[in-house]
């Protein structure tokens, strides 16, 4: 299996050092390739560099840097790699990319142009909290990642009809050894938009709202994290509202 990997962090975050000795458990090293930002992505979404040109920088035989999103990186991983991989990794990010954080998350980012490349994708967060001070702030996804990810692909659900489908994982905000299972999930939704602006010393910056540990409801993604559980949550590539367009379609 030929595996690219990637974060919206940067090339030298530490999630993304977990996430290749993650990777290390599915396959030889040397399938394994790392196109990842040059410098932090984080809450760029989907976006795409293409009014300009990317630099790509080679930091080893099977890593390289570039100056762009993470969805750029995996359309370079692909084009621009001696092989197109079988499976797409994003992560470990530093940070819950559940409910609305999905949106914005340049780790989901990443799994979502993979999958519309009609690749497998699979994205990997780590919910933090209070729990996890002084701790190694990526136990549970490298006692657990592993694991994880063989679950998503003996499932291998990668279509719905024609529509891709990738996957958003995230661990709970807890040490390895206090993980209490693995649930399949929703997306919950916490209350509003989970940013707003700020004026600091004079200066307008755009800043998140305290809303992480905020509960979203049995059965979603934030509820299982702060439920000890890994959540993970299958994604469409399709944003089509299937039951409002049966509505609209209604005489």
């Amino acid at each position: 299996m030929k595996i690219l990997i990637t974060n919206d962090d940067g090339i030298d975050a530490p999630g993304l050092a977990a996430l290749y000795d993650i990777a290390c458990g599915l396959t030889d090293a040397d399938n394994i390739h790392t196109v990842a930002p040059a410098y932090e992505q984080s809450g760029v979404g989907h976006a795409i560099t293409y009014t300009a040109p990317v630099t790509l920088e080679k930091r080893d035989n099977h890593r390289w840097a570039l100056s762009g999103t993470p969805a750029d990186c995996v359309i370079v991983g692909i084009f621009e790699g001696a092989h197109k991989p079988d499976l797409v990794l994003s992560g470990v990010n530093r940070g819950n990319n559940a409910g609305q954080n999905t949106f914005y998350s340049g780790t989901v980012g990443a799994t979502l142009e993979a999958a519309l490349q009609g690749i497998p994708a699979i994205a990997l967060s780590q919910f933090y909290g209070p729990r996890l001070d002084n701790q190694d702030t990526f136990s549970a996804a490298r006692q657990h990642g592993l694991q994880t990810i063989q679950t998503i692909l003996d499932r291998d659900l990668w279509l719905n009809g024609t529509t891709r489908i990738h996957y958003n994982v995230n661990f709970p905000p807890c040490i390895g050894a206090e993980v209490k299972g693995t649930q399949f999930t929703t997306q919950g939704f916490r209350s509003g938009a989970p940013f707003a602006t700020a004026h600091i010393a004079g200066q307008l910056f755009v800043k998140g709202k305290p809303q992480q540990q905020e509960d979203t409801g049995v059965g979603t993604d934030i509820h299982t994290n702060m439920s000890d559980q890994i959540a993970i949550t299958p994604c469409t590539t399709d944003l089509t509202d299937q039951t409002i367009l049966q509505r609209l379609r209604l005489p």
